[in-house]
């Protein structure tokens, strides 16, 4: 969500670009702003080293071009993926970057300096690390879910030593022919960034893994609950918390939307599943959007649906064309879809289906956007752009 009001409603290659800055090799990550700096990753496609990029807001010019990571020996990703897809979180005097299991660093955002890093957070991401860390208080959060190891960790954000670090409690328990356990890798990875709430005035970390979505105390990892769903895998998107619920896609294959009220009566140990919805539109990696009562998501292909909140009944539902990774953004009752091929579908929030702008650019998007002001930057798989009017 932002609060800006005079985002443009339509651009192109042509217009109201203010400037377009081409940024070397492959990544995924969103851009994080901070005053006139802005961060994102991005890694050479053989994932041998790891970059940390900051751009100036104003000019467009590189700031900071910093190699974080020699990797020898990188994991083997899915060709869908990039080696830099996790998204930095920044914050007045430092940026954190994340690469999985590759390396974490915390950086001074004036100088560059590497402040502190971490190379010794082992996870087989299985078909590459997807999941962004997030800020709580003094600690950085962030999902392990790979293919040999399943944990949540909890870094201070001071020193980057680790704070606490809970594994995930569900037990697999699939079993192959002969007996033995089955080490699909796909069954046990995630992809999904954790979220903060507070409930009945209590903080609450909701993390979404493989199987099973979670609540944690984020002061020590403690968990408090755990809800299955055993017939999906791989969650990507980020729970959103609204109306006293998360609301949250379970992953792919036969993926559903879930609404959970997470406590009743100070109730810290059992969920209570207030609606379900399994549908094809369901997104497996565009996180949702909940605008006032409204639950608004696209589908992986191009399917934009809107749900009423409090019930999971649908309001509408439109094909808008395209496929998506990227995850919606609202800005003064607009709502814009990124598409993988460029295409940014412009609508009005509300009951009824409106179209106001469809806009294209070159490449593609795999990012999600980042909104300052009354400015628009968008991250292409090749550029990063500054539009307004």
């Amino acid at each position: 969500h932002a609060d800006a009001e005079q985002l443009p409603l339509s651009w192109s290659e042509e217009e109201h670009v203010t400037w377009k800055t081409a940024i070397h090799g492959r990544g995924w990550s969103s851009p994080v702003i901070w005053g006139d700096q802005i961060w994102l990753t991005t890694a050479p496609e053989n994932g041998r080293r790891r970059f940390a990029v900051c751009i100036d807001r104003q000019t467009g010019e590189i700031v900071h071009d910093l190699m974080l990571f020699n990797v020898p020996i990188p994991q083997d990703i899915h060709a869908f993926n990039s080696y830099a897809s996790p998204t930095p979180v920044i914050e007045q005097g430092r940026v954190y970057v994340t690469f999985g299991s590759a390396g974490t660093a915390c950086l001074d955002t004036e100088t560059g300096e590497v402040l502190w890093e971490r190379t010794d957070l082992e996870c087989n991401h299985y078909r590459g690390a997807g999941s962004s860390p997030i800020p709580y208080q003094d600690k950085l959060i962030m999902n392990f879910d790979g293919s040999d190891r399943q944990y949540v960790i909890a870094l201070d954000k001071e020193t980057g030593e680790t704070a606490w670090r809970t594994k995930r409690s569900i037990e697999f328990h699939d079993l192959a022919p002969d007996g033995e356990p089955k080490r699909d890798g796909d069954f046990r990875k995630a992809f999904s960034t954790p979220h903060g709430i507070h409930v009945e005035g209590r903080p609450m970390l909701i993390s979404v893994g493989a199987k099973a979505a979670y609540a944690y105390n984020p002061n020590n990892g403690d968990e408090y609950w755990r809800l299955e769903e055993r017939s999906s895998h791989s969650a990507s998107t980020r729970p959103v918390f609204g109306h006293g619920m998360v609301y949250f896609p379970t992953g792919f294959s036969q993926g559903k939307l879930r609404a959970v009220k997470p406590a009743t009566d100070g109730n810290f140990n059992k969920p209570n599943l207030v609606w379900e919805v399994a549908r094809s539109s369901v997104p497996e990696k565009p996180s949702l959007l909940l605008v006032d009562k409204l639950l608004y998501m696209v589908s992986d292909g191009g399917v934009a649906t809107c749900l009423e909140a409090e019930s999971g009944d649908p309001v509408w539902e439109e094909r808008i064309g395209g496929n998506y990774s990227a995850s919606p953004v609202e800005v003064n009752g607009r709502i814009y879809f990124c598409s993988q091929e460029g295409k940014t579908t412009v609508i009005a929030h509300g009951r009824e289906f409106k179209k106001l702008a469809v806009n294209q650019l070159d490449h593609g998007f795999m990012a999600s956007p980042a909104i300052v002001d009354n400015t628009l930057f968008l991250r292409t798989k090749t550029h990063l752009y500054r539009i307004e009017r």
